[in-house]
């Protein structure tokens, strides 16, 4: 039987009379790959802002290994050190290079020593192509090298579970190839990943499980086999149709 990591409860999110997130339910096995899918405004960030505490859950629980982290007693910053989070808008720091981003959450959470913080960031750096430019500034670099050095980063705090936020969408599409195959690799290496995404391909051949949301709730999910072969909801259906020339 699969090791489960993530489970959410009963999950709502209101902001104000808005309600985004209505009683969502499901969970997160060691090695799972994940794909959220759905059209804009279905709450799918919310949904991971949700579960990595940069949103604060209007109703339900968010089991982490056996501890509802929706607690307010739990400290935000170490539990998030084990759940990464990789944003559609890099989130990098404009002052630092390449090599300082992907060492200094290491020295300030984890508490790692320089040496060992620079060894591990450059291993990272070299497993997503990005060691080449370890004295860059952000600015000096594109959109899909910021991405590969924001996965970097992320994979640096040495993370159980790793969320990504429509990763690509912030890319031309000539750099959404490098950053979905350095994704691919990963989930060839068996780290488990939730993935909010508009990219059909990857979730077809990449996920392990499919996740439809539709205007707040999960309408549907299954395998990739299942849900993009044989989809049970007409609102499934209707979401999917538009992807089949694609």
């Amino acid at each position: 039987m699969s090791e489960m990591i993530l489970e959410v409860k009963h999950l709502s999110k209101a902001f104000g009379k808005n309600q985004v997130l209505k009683d969502i339910d499901f969970t997160v096995n060691k090695g799972d790959v994940i794909s959220v899918i759905g059209a804009s405004g279905s709450g799918k960030s919310t949904l991971l802002r949700c579960i990595n505490l940069l949103e604060t859950p209007t109703a339900g629980e968010i089991w982490y290994n056996g501890k509802n982290v929706a607690d307010r007693k739990v400290k935000a910053h170490e539990y998030r050190s084990h759940v990464g989070m990789v944003f559609q808008s890099f989130n990098l720091f404009n002052n630092m290079t390449v090599l300082k981003n992907c060492m200094v959450g290491q020295m300030k959470v984890l508490k790692r020593g320089k040496e060992e913080a620079r060894k591990n960031a450059m291993y990272y750096l070299e497993k997503v192509g990005m060691a080449p430019y370890i004295n860059a500034k952000p600015r000096q670099l594109s959109g899909g090298q910021k991405q590969r050095v924001a996965i970097a980063r992320a994979l640096a705090m040495s993370p159980e579970v790793l969320l990504f936020d429509e990763p690509t969408s912030a890319l031309d599409p000539e750099m959404v190839g490098e950053v979905l195959s350095v994704m691919q690799q990963l989930a060839h290496e068996g780290m488990t990943m939730l993935v909010v995404t508009h990219e059909m391909a990857f979730a077809r051949d990449v996920s392990n499980r499919v996740v439809y949301m539709n205007q707040g709730v999960i309408c549907e999910q299954g395998s990739p086999e299942q849900l993009f072969g044989d989809p049970q909801k007409q609102e499934t259906k209707d979401f999917l149709a538009r992807f089949r020339n694609n």
